[in-house]
């Protein structure tokens, strides 16, 4: 009888550490959960600060464009003021 009492008492034990085992992976699930949604929101933040970047990037690439196309037109137009400036004065 006294053997069988031990069994049960140690059976007891068995299912209170399992118990304690459960409630420690539930609390480490939620907490890997949190992580996650962490991870994904800041992932999300990543990828829209990423796409205004590109953006940025397309906008300043086409202005940079513009200016040259300018530049090539302006300049000789500059030049040719100049040159005919000069010739004014020195006349």
């Amino acid at each position: 009888m006294d053997s069988e009492h031990r069994i049960l008492e140690h059976l007891e034990r068995i299912q209170a550490n399992q118990e304690r085992q459960l409630d420690g992976l539930q609390e480490s699930l939620r907490l890997q959960r949190e992580q996650f949604d962490m991870a994904r929101t800041q992932f999300e933040r990543a990828e829209r600060l990423n796409e205004r970047a590109e953006k940025i990037q397309d906008t300043g690439a086409r202005m940079v464009a513009t200016a040259r196309r300018a530049m090539i037109v302006i300049l000789p137009i500059i030049l040719f003021l100049l040159v005919y400036l000069s010739w004014l004065m020195l006349r």
